[in-house]
């Protein structure tokens, strides 16, 4: 018993470490020799990634740090011993989501200077329930398109997230619920910059410029 429990603390850390890795600075420094918390939004994240050095470098930080929250998920859940989809399951899942998403946010490769979470997040919701995933990542492309608000499109999709789990895929644990509620909290949390200046009308709209690749 002690040994399963070992196991799974291991696994716990292993997804703290594994959010940690600070996809959107690592490419910065290798490939264009800049820290990219000192550029654009300052955030080390896909969406100031792809604002400030392109497509080049943003679709491969996107598409990590979305890997990064769905893997440990996926990954350690399946080999934690608990009966798929019971409720000692699901909740396992909301640990590993969290310690994968506290790396990103506060990685301890970067200083505990991360991004905001989006990406990774995503990919953590995806494992832990791809339905409603899909209809949330839906209504923030329908937002994101209507407006270019990166921002606006995250907050209102996380937060329709719990909603689309209590009212249309019942029966889901109701920890899955309240989780999804708190991190819906969460992403308000870290956008508030950018609610100040969406109020404003100051926030800045995706148009993917880029610095020049420096050799």
């Amino acid at each position: 018993m002690e040994e399963i429990s070992l196991i799974k603390v291991l696994m716990v850390l292993a997804a703290y470490l594994l959010g940690s890795i600070p996809t959107a600075v690592w490419v910065a420094k290798k490939f264009y020799h800049i820290d990219i918390r000192q550029h654009g939004s300052g955030n080390a994240g896909a969406t100031n990634t792809f604002r400030v050095l392109g497509k080049k470098a943003g679709i491969p930080v996107l598409i990590f740090d979305i890997f990064k929250g769905w893997l440990p998920v996926f990954l350690f859940s399946r080999l934690s011993g608990y009966e798929t989809a019971s409720v000692a399951y699901v909740n396992f899942q909301l640990i590993i989501g969290a310690a994968a998403l506290l790396g990103h946010i506060f990685p301890v490769f970067a200083g505990f200077k991360g991004g905001k979470g989006v990406a990774t997040l995503l990919g953590v919701v995806i494992a832990l329930h791809l339905e409603a995933s899909l209809v949330s990542i839906a209504i923030f492309l329908v937002i994101f398109l209507a407006t270019r608000y990166v921002s606006l499109g995250s907050m209102i999709s996380a937060f329709t997230y719990p909603i689309l789990l209590f009212l249309f895929f019942r029966p889901v644990p109701l920890s899955l619920i309240y989780f999804a509620m708190i991190i819906a909290i969460m992403v308000l949390f870290t956008h508030q910059k950018n609610i100040e200046r969406l109020v404003k009308k100051e926030e800045n709209r995706v148009k993917f410029k880029k610095i020049k690749h420096k050799m």
